[in-house]
């Protein structure tokens, strides 16, 4: 961006914050506020705003018709924690220290959900390291309250990675991503306590009463228990709003919905069974918990956290802070294909392949395109799109530049502050670049319209795929033979981007790694 154009955006935006916020002297009262969502295996295709027609999405729809809608926002990596750690630190997966999910078996049986209640040494991944610069510790040093409410899975209970140690004054949910498959949990964190709740102990996993008859819904009554762990989450996000209307604040709101297992609250999942009709009931057998009307349960989850959605902006407005408040709402991945979920049927992942080894899991464009909506007012031009490619990696430096940060830090990431002015001088990137290390090994690079894959790697495969989105986004067409040059600069991008990871199992040996 040319100095002129720099120079007009900070007159626009200071004039802006002048004229929104209180006439306060405080030095943080004109800063906005921050509310960052992140669903959990969302597909690209599940929000009406990105053409979903079986679930209701209206009050994100809505932030979509008063913001703006981005087309090619890409996640941090295909699965939970390596996505959630590049979107925190604003370094992609080439760089950063997460690279995969970890549960760090060395610890013990920490895939016994019975263990892990009774020794919480045995919750969590792998933790971020002391000093991890973070979105939650860049805008603490400039004056902003930090939150994260929903899952957290970057560093166990009494680990230098949880989240009070990482940049955030405030946490309430779950600190271990196991601990999530369940709505109804034994416990939550608040901070670094337990919050033990009124459930009884439901393994994830677990299947229907032998002799049951998965057409009565009564078999599925062990399934619905008590405390619903959303509605205490929303209760602590809206505490946190009301303590914090009158100082800038950052909320990491990230939910578990819609991840499996699917447990719905019932008025939604009745909401949805007249909508859809009778179905086939889901006894459990791709994991998580069985389900008797799990289209419509699965609907019912989406539209409940939409619900939540409308509620918080709402008590925003009652707050009078909603018009100093920037939303952003997105997903960690692409829709999974476990837990009774059924991505073909909803479309879940919208024009791109969605069934197994195309979206959660996987670098195809089905399991890291995610949708992303910005909702800024006075800002954001109101009804905006943006084809602009952006992934996780440039949050980070966005809400550094809004929120004023001048201290040093590192990233990968561009700011699309620009894009939110609505200006057309925004910086592009060469490349984006992921890598993960898990599901046979893969590599991707996106360049303009170009997308480049390398899987199974671990078998010693080293070929390169090639894609053009623009007129085949659901990657079925290779040109790789007839694009040699493009193949060529995927090559050396991925060569460029990787830096072997620190930890052992994130290690990609065929990559050179030692």
């Amino acid at each position: 961006m040319n100095r002129t154009a720099t120079l007009l955006l900070i007159l626009i935006f200071s004039v802006h914050l002048f004229t929104s916020c209180s006439e306060s002297d405080d030095k943080n009262s004109k800063k906005p506020n921050i509310i960052y969502i992140l669903a959990d295996d969302l597909g690209y295709g599940e929000l009406g705003c990105f053409g979903q027609d079986k679930i209701e999405t209206p009050n994100i729809d809505n932030l979509a018709e008063s913001g703006i809608t981005f087309t090619q926002h890409y996640s941090g990596s295909p699965v939970c924690a390596p996505s959630r750690c590049v979107l925190l630190t604003g370094k992609h997966s080439g760089h950063s220290y997460i690279r995969g999910n970890d549960e760090w078996a060395a610890r013990g049986p920490v895939w016994d959900y019975v263990e892990m209640i009774k020794d919480p040494a045995l919750e969590g991944q792998r933790p971020l390291p002391e000093g991890t610069r973070t979105i939650g510790t860049l805008l603490q040093s400039v004056g902003y309250k930090t939150a994260i409410v929903g899952k957290w899975g970057l560093g166990a209970p009494g680990t230098e990675g949880v989240p009070d140690r990482q940049g955030f004054d405030y946490f309430y949910g779950y600190n271990c991503q196991r601990q999530a498959h369940t709505y109804f949990p034994v416990h939550l964190w608040e901070n670094d306590q337990r919050v033990y709740l009124n459930n009884d102990t439901i393994r994830p996993g677990t299947k229907l009463p032998e002799g049951a008859d998965p057409y009565d819904v009564d078999s599925y009554k062990d399934f619905w228990l008590n405390e619903y762990s959303p509605d205490l989450m929303f209760k602590a996000i809206q505490n946190f709003v009301a303590g914090n209307a009158e100082d800038p604040f950052f909320l990491y709101w990230a939910t578990p919905i819609p991840h499996a297992a699917i447990q719905a609250p019932p008025e939604w999942v009745a909401y949805y069974e007249d909508k859809f009709g009778d179905e086939e009931p889901y006894t459990g057998n791709k994991g998580y918990f069985p389900n008797r009307s799990p289209h419509a349960a699965y609907a019912g989850m989406i539209s409940y956290l939409d619900n939540q959605v409308g509620l918080l902006v709402k008590q925003l407005k009652e707050l009078g802070i909603y018009d100093n408040t920037l939303i952003i709402f997105t997903s960690d991945n692409g829709p999974t294909y476990n837990g009774g979920t059924d991505s073909p049927w909803f479309n879940s992942a919208g024009i791109f392949n969605e069934e197994q080894g195309w979206s959660k899991g996987y670098v195809h464009e089905g399991g890291i395109r995610v949708p992303m909506v910005a909702n800024w007012p006075g800002i954001i031009k109101p009804g905006s799109t943006s084809d602009h490619i952006s992934a996780f990696w440039d949050v980070l430096p966005t809400l550094c530049e809004i929120a004023g940060v001048t201290g040093p830090y590192e990233t990968d990431g561009i700011s699309f502050l620009p894009v939110l002015f609505g200006e057309r001088d925004q910086a592009e990137h060469d490349y984006l670049y992921w890598e993960f290390p898990a599901y046979q090994g893969q590599q991707a690079v996106r360049m303009d319209k170009w997308k480049a894959i390398r899987k199974d790697i671990f078998k010693g495969n080293m070929e390169i795929e090639l894609y053009n989105l623009e007129v085949d986004p659901k990657e079925e067409n290779n040109v790789a033979d007839q694009n040699p040059d493009i193949v060529q600069r995927a090559v050396e991008a991925m060569l460029e981007a990787h830096i072997p990871a620190e930890i052992e199992r994130f290690k990609i040996k065929e990559l050179g790694d030692k």
